[in-house]
C-alpha cells in the first residue's frame, strides 16, 4: 500500500519547522552580532562614517546575487543526489565555478574602483579595493555553504554565519580602536568572509575519473541568478540610492533604519533555507497539498509581524541611545514611524520569496523573473518619489505588495482547483444515509459495546436486562442507560457539538479511506500521524505477519478470530462534518480495524451510526489542535462537580 501525502507531507513540515528552528536560532546570534556591529560603528563612526561603510557593505550584499546563486544551486542539487560520491561530484563542479566568477567579480570592481567610489561619494577608492578582496572568496564561500544545506547540515550552517559575524563584530572594533575607521572596518569584513571560508570545508567522497554532468546545470545556474538578483537588488537598491540622492546624514540615518529589514529578513531567509533542501530532495507526491509552504509562511509572518509591532511601540529614546543622539529625527514621522513602515515592507516581501524559493525548489520558475522586472521598477520608483525618507519607503511597500499579489496567484488558483476537485470526489464516495436514529437508541448501542468494562462491573447483574434488551420507548430506562454510560464516557459524549444528528448509515469497502480511528494513545503510537483506517491496518497487518506480540496486537487478532466465526460484533459510532467529509471512528477502533483485516464481506456484521454536525471540526476528538484541546480543558473544568454514578443512583432509587 503506498504511503499517504498528507501524512508525508506533514512529516516534511516537521522536518522544516525543526530545520527552521536550526537556523532561526543562528540567525538569532548572527541578528545579535550584526546589530552590535551596527550600533558600535554608528556611535564611533557617526552618520557620515556609518553610512559610508553600509554603502560598501551594500554593494557586497549585491554581489551576494551570485554567491547565493551558487549556494542555492549547490543547495537544491546536492539534495536531489542519494550517494556521498554524487553530493561531492556535484559540490567540485559548482566549487570551481563559483572560484572563477569570484575572481571576475573581484577584477571588475578594482577595474570601476573610481567609478564607483564617486557615484556613492565614497572618501576613497581604496575601500572598492578592500570589498574587491573580500569578495574573491565571498563567491565560493556560497558554493560551499550550499553543499552543507544541502547536505542538511543546518547547524553547521547555523555556526558558520555566527562564526562570520563574530569576526566581523571584533575585526571591526579592533581597527576602530586603533585608529583605521571606515577602512579598518571594511578590511575586517573582507577578512571575515575569508575567515567563514576556511571555516566551511565540507567532508567529501575522493573523485572518481570521469564523473557525471550535472543535468539542467545551466538552467538551474540561470534561474538562481535570476531569484538572486532581484532579491538583493529589492533588498538593498534602497540604500545605494538614497546614498545617491540625499545628504550623508540623511543617508547615514536611512541606513540605520534599513537594519531592521535585514534583521527580519535573515529570519525569513532562516526558514527559505531549512525548506528549499528539504522539498527539493522529496517526490512529487510527498509535497502532497503544499502545507509545508503554508507553514514556512505562517512562521515567517509571525516573527515580522511580532518585530514591527514591538518597533512601533517602542519608543524613540531607545534608538538615539544605541546609536548616539545624531540619529535623532524629530516630528511626526520621527524613527519609531520609519522602522515600523520599512518593517512591513520587509514582512511583505519575505513572504514573496518564501512562495518563490518553494516553486524553485521543485521546478524552473518562471516568478523570479517577475521579481526581477520588479527590482526594476522599485529603482525607478525610488528615483522618481524621493522627496522624503518615509516617501521612500511607502512607493516600496506598495510595490512589494502588488509583488506578493502576483506571486501567491498561482498558488491560490491550485488550491481553489483542488479544493473543487476533492469536494467533488468526496461527494461521489461519500457514505449512504439509511435513517435517521434517536440519540437514545445510539447511547444504548454504544453502553451494549462497553458493558463488559470493569467500570460497570457493580452494575451488570441489576441492569444487564435494560442494557442487552433495550425498550427504547420507556424514559427511565433511556435516563438510566444515559447516566449509566457517563460514568465512564461523561466527558467524551459532552465534548460532541450541540444538535449533533445521528443516523444510520451504509458503510462499504470502498468508504473505509474516509474513516480515521479515534486518535487514543495506542493508536497514536501506530499511526504515526496518519489516523486512516486503512493505513492502521496495513501497519497491523505487517506486525501480525512478522509474528509480533503484543496485548493490544493479540486483542485485534482475536476479534478478527471471532468475526470469521460469524459473531455479531454490534455497531460502531461514528462522527463527521457530513456524509462527505472524513468521518472518525467514536467507539469501535479494534473491531472496525479487524474487520477491514478480515475480509469487505465483515463490514456487513456491523450496524454503522453516524453523529454528524457542521460543528463537528470544534470537536477534539474529530480535530485535534491546539483550539480543540483548550475547548476540552474549558469544558472538563465546568463539568467537573458532576456526578453520573450519583445521578444513576438516584435514579435507581426513584424507580
Amino acid at each position: 500500500m503506498n504511503s499517504n501525502p498528507t501524512a508525508e507531507s506533514k512529516t516534511l513540515r516537521a522536518r522544516v519547522l525543526s530545520g527552521s528552528f536550526i537556523l532561526l536560532t543562528g540567525s538569532g546570534l548572527v541578528t545579535g552580532i550584526n546589530l552590535a556591529y551596527n550600533i558600535a560603528v554608528a556611535r564611533f563612526l557617526g552618520p557620515t562614517g556609518f553610512g559610508h561603510a553600509t554603502a560598501v557593505y551594500t554593494l557586497l550584499i549585491l554581489i551576494s546575487a551570485v554567491t547565493l546563486s551558487f549556494q542555492i544551486v549547490s543547495a537544491k542539487v546536492v539534495a536531489q543526489r542519494s550517494s556521498l560520491k554524487e553530493k561531492s561530484a556535484a559540490y567540485r563542479s559548482f566549487h570551481s565555478g563559483a572560484w572563477k566568477c569570484g575572481v571576475l567579480v573581484a577584477v571588475l570592481l578594482l577595474l570601476l574602483q573610481r567609478v564607483i567610489a564617486s557615484y556613492l561619494k565614497l572618501p576613497s577608492p581604496i575601500l572598492i579595493v578592500l570589498l574587491a578582496i573580500g569578495t574573491a572568496f565571498y563567491v565560493p564561500l556560497g558554493s560551499r555553504r550550499g553543499y552543507i544545506q544541502g547536505a542538511y547540515g543546518f547547524r553547521h550552517l547555523a555556526s558558520n554565519l555566527v562564526f562570520e559575524g563574530v569576526v566581523r563584530l571584533g575585526g571591526s572594533l579592533l581597527a576602530i580602536l586603533l585608529g583605521f575607521g571606515v577602512r579598518g572596518v571594511i578590511a575586517a569584513n573582507a577578512t571575515a568572509v575569508a575567515a567563514a571560508y576556511f571555516a566551511a570545508v565540507p567532508k567529501l567522497a575522493k573523485p572518481v575519473p570521469n564523473e557525471l554532468p550535472i543535468p539542467d546545470e545551466f538552467r538551474e545556474a540561470l534561474q538562481a541568478i535570476v531569484f538572486f538578483a532581484g532579491q538583493v537588488l529589492i533588498n538593498n537598491c534602497d540604500i545605494v540610492v538614497v546614498k545617491h540622492f540625499f545628504p550623508p546624514v540623511s543617508a547615514g540615518l536611512y541606513a540605520a533604519v534599513a537594519l531592521v529589514g535585514r534583521v527580519i529578513f535573515a529570519f525569513s531567509s532562516a526558514v527559505v533555507n531549512s525548506m528549499f533542501p528539504l522539498v527539493a530532495g522529496t517526490r512529487n507526491q510527498e509535497r502532497g497539498d503544499h502545507g509545508v509552504l503554508g507553514a514556512s509562511l505562517l512562521l515567517v509572518l509571525a516573527i515580522g509581524s511580532v518585530v514591527a509591532l514591538g518597533l512601533r511601540l517602542a519608543p524613540a529614546s531607545i534608538w538615539t541611545s544605541l546609536f548616539g543622539s545624531q540619529f535623532a529625527i524629530a516630528g511626526k514621522y520621527g524613527l519609531p514611524y520609519l522602522l515600523m513602515l520599512y518593517a512591513a515592507t520587509t514582512v511583505v516581501y519575505s513572504l514573496s520569496v518564501v512562495i518563490i524559493a518553494y516553486e524553485m525548489s521543485y521546478k524552473i520558475a518562471n516568478t523570479s523573473w517577475v521579481q526581477l522586472a520588479f527590482s526594476g521598477v522599485l529603482i525607478a520608483g525610488i528615483c522618481r518619489f524621493h522627496s522624503s525618507l518615509q516617501e521612500v519607503i511607502w512607493i516600496q511597500l506598495v510595490l512589494m505588495m502588488v509583488l506578493l499579489a502576483i506571486a501567491a496567484t498561482p498558488f491560490l488558483v491550485e488550491a481553489f482547483a483542488s479544493s473543487n476537485s476533492v469536494h467533488r470526489e468526496t461527494v461521489s464516495r461519500g457514505i449512504r444515509v439509511i435513517r435517521r436514529v434517536s440519540e437514545d437508541d445510539v447511547i444504548a448501542e454504544f453502553l451494549k459495546s462497553d458493558f463488559e468494562n470493569p467500570v460497570f462491573r457493580e452494575y451488570r447483574e441489576s441492569l444487564r436486562a435494560i442494557v442487552i434488551a433495550p425498550h427504547l420507548d420507556d424514559p427511565s430506562e433511556n435516563a438510566k442507560r444515559r447516566a449509566l454510560l457517563f460514568i465512564r464516557h461523561f466527558a467524551l459524549w459532552k465534548e460532541l457539538p450541540k444538535g449533533t444528528q445521528w443516523f444510520e448509515v451504509e458503510i462499504r469497502a470502498s468508504n473505509l479511506d474516509q474513516i480515521r480511528v479515534f486518535p487514543r494513545a495506542q493508536w497514536r503510537k501506530l499511526a504515526r500521524g496518519n489516523f486512516t483506517l486503512t493505513e492502521v491496518a496495513e501497519r497491523i497487518r505487517k506486525l501480525l505477519s512478522r509474528g509480533v506480540s503484543e496485548v493490544f496486537l493479540s486483542k485485534i487478532g482475536s476479534i478478527r478470530d471471532c468475526l470469521r466465526q460469524d459473531a455479531s460484533p454490534g455497531a460502531v459510532l461514528l462522527i463527521g462534518v457530513s456524509e462527505n467529509d472524513p468521518l472518525t471512528i467514536l467507539d469501535g477502533n479494534h473491531r472496525l480495524v479487524a474487520a477491514t483485516l478480515t475480509s469487505p464481506e465483515a463490514l456487513q456484521k456491523f450496524r454503522f451510526l453516524c453523529g454528524l454536525s457542521p460543528r463537528m471540526a470544534e470537536c477534539c476528538w474529530y480535530e485535534t489542535n491546539v483550539a480543540t484541546l483548550f475547548r476540552y480543558c474549558t469544558n472538563r473544568l465546568r463539568h467537573a462537580i458532576r456526578n453520573p454514578e450519583a445521578e444513576l443512583q438516584r435514579l435507581l432509587q426513584n424507580s
